[in-house]
């Protein structure tokens, strides 16, 4: 059996290695942030730590191209990938065996290191995506994928909050490295086609690939895109849990919100945005729900401002949380359509770098509004800020288009 050789399988085998991706970031993202903050942690300061924790994926652009100029027979694709799930677990293991509230010291450093491991993850997981699955099939596949590390964001990034009482944090850390290490199994039924598993380019070629996409000016207007089209989804997640918790609600009732309804809203997102995308073009699709998030952040603005209603802001956030499903599948597959195939660890980690730029540089910028304007203003900046780049979205141009792209 090969997975990677069907459409179920490709679905099966990325839906899972990203729930091994997102089952951490749901911690680190969802769960910390609202923990810290339950036990008094200022807003800025929450927002100051995530921030730097987004780092390793913002910069992984820098170390990609080693996946993309080491792939042998014998070390392929899917040995890096192996290689770096490894690591991810073995870096939060220690949290698994000290008590949580005895590892202040360690969070940090332990927490930064399986960033590093994650996001070397990510960008391998993307090249064999971009070289195995058919141009036709990627707005649905990475529907599946994010699909996929919602399922792992909601196990780890709500279901603490909702069980750490009964269960405790240890028992958790324990469950989030089982995952990443389970779903190293299906690999094992996963066979890249030959022309990538021995491919190995020379420096000289990779280079001149690396020159061919830096003069297309999609490549440029792409990481620009990437850099700010999420600041106002970006902002408002994260700081969602702090403000669901500040609007009266519990952590309980937070968690509950995250482990279910923004994760069934994204993910429902994500699969109808990428078939969407698939069916009725990248652009168009990308246009339409990065218009959808903006609206659903201004209304959640406006709502909080003039109600302050629990069943007000429950809603409108739930709702953002599907455009942002919509606009994240359909944006991707929009990198991906102009990414080289040659580049696929190191170009498409640029954009994906640049969306955690964007990720990092919100979350900072929120944090820093909503204490000195209150959270309405600093929704309506962040929205304000994506709406801007909307007209960048029909200078982005796939390979063949792009006359830049000529070699």
């Amino acid at each position: 059996m090969n997975l990677l050789a069907s459409t179920t399988g490709r679905r099966i085998l990325f839906t899972a290695l990203y729930a091994a991706e997102g089952a951490p970031i749901g911690f680190i993202w969802w769960a910390l942030p609202t923990k810290l903050r339950a036990q008094g942690m200022p807003v800025d300061e929450i927002t100051t730590l995530t921030s730097l924790l987004v780092l390793p994926w913002v910069f992984k652009f820098v170390w990609s191209p080693l996946i993309d100029y080491v792939r042998t027979k014998r070390w392929s694709l899917k040995s890096w990938i192996i290689t770096f799930q490894v690591l991810m677990g073995g870096a939060l293991l220690p949290l698994a065996i000290i008590p949580f509230e005895d590892a202040a010291m360690l969070l940090f450093p332990l927490l930064l290191a399986h960033a590093l491991f994650a996001s070397s993850q990510d960008a391998a997981i993307d090249a064999l995506a971009i070289s195995e699955v058919p141009a036709e099939e990627r707005g649905s596949i990475n529907g599946w994928m994010q699909a996929g590390m919602l399922a792992g964001r909601s196990l780890l990034g709500g279901g603490p909050l909702v069980v750490a009482g009964p269960i405790g944090d240890l028992v958790m850390m324990l469950g989030l490295v089982a995952i990443i290490w389970l779903t190293l199994v299906l690999l094992l039924f996963s066979q890249e086609s030959r022309s990538v598993e021995t491919r190995t380019e020379s420096p000289p070629t990779l280079m001149s690939s690396l020159k061919t996409a830096i003069r297309r000016p999609s490549t440029w207007w792409g990481l620009a895109f990437a850099g700010v089209a999420g600041a106002a989804f970006e902002g408002v997640g994260s700081v969602a849990g702090p403000f669901l918790l500040d609007r009266g609600f519990t952590a309980e009732q937070t968690g509950l919100f995250f482990a279910f309804t923004a994760v069934v809203g994204m993910a429902f997102g994500a699969l109808m945005g990428g078939h969407f995308a698939d069916k009725f073009g990248t652009r168009r699709a990308v246009k339409l729900f990065l218009s959808s998030t903006i609206f659903s952040v201004v209304l959640l603005a406006a709502l909080d401002a003039a109600l302050q209603s629990p069943v007000a802001i429950f809603s409108a956030l739930s709702v953002l949380y599907v455009a942002i499903g919509l606009f994240t599948a359909s944006s991707y597959a929009l990198f991906m359509e102009i990414t080289d195939p040659r580049l696929g660890a190191t170009q498409f980690s640029a954009f994906m770098g640049m969306t955690n730029v964007c990720e990092s540089w919100s979350a900072f910028a929120v944090g820093r509004l909503t204490v000195s304007f209150g959270y309405p203003v600093a929704f309506a900046v962040m929205g304000a800020l994506s709406f801007c780049t909307l007209p960048m979205v029909s200078k982005i141009k796939p390979q063949h288009s792009d006359p830049g792209g000529a070699s």
